[in-house]
């Protein structure tokens, strides 16, 4: 079987959107099949979904279900393209989750799904939709 081929790049706030049903959610799961996520992003998930009091293993079946195209690792060379994108964001307040996920974007030169309006007026070469 051949991997599915990646168009987007989604942050957590659009899949969050997405589980949580809220405005956007219909765009984000529309590309779920065709996009990645930064496991920096993966955890992020895991994380918000803690937070809410889900179990261990409620959390692992609602990501299980998902029909994200590929969790892409977070290694040396991403953590530095991260790193550099905090000087053109920081306006911008973006966190380490948000520059991964921006930096995961350029990378692969896709379009990258979000929710956070804070992307808005970001100006680093990357192609970004806002979600709502």
């Amino acid at each position: 079987m051949s991997e599915p081929k990646l168009e987007y790049v989604v942050d957590s706030s659009a899949v969050l959107a997405l589980l949580w049903s809220e405005p956007g959610a219909d765009a984000v799961a529309d590309a779920m099949e065709s996009a990645a996520i930064s496991a920096v992003n993966w955890s992020e998930l895991v994380a918000v979904l803690t937070d809410r009091g889900l179990p261990e293993e409620a959390i692992s079946a609602t990501l299980s279900a998902l029909p994200i195209a590929a969790v892409v690792p977070f290694d040396g060379e991403s953590a530095q393209a991260t790193g550099r994108l905090r000087r053109t964001t920081r306006h911008a307040g973006l966190s380490l989750g948000n520059r991964a996920c921006v930096a995961l974007g350029m990378a692969l030169g896709l379009q990258i799904i979000t929710a956070d309006r804070a992307w808005r007026d970001l100006d680093v070469g990357a192609d970004i939709r806002l979600i709502r």
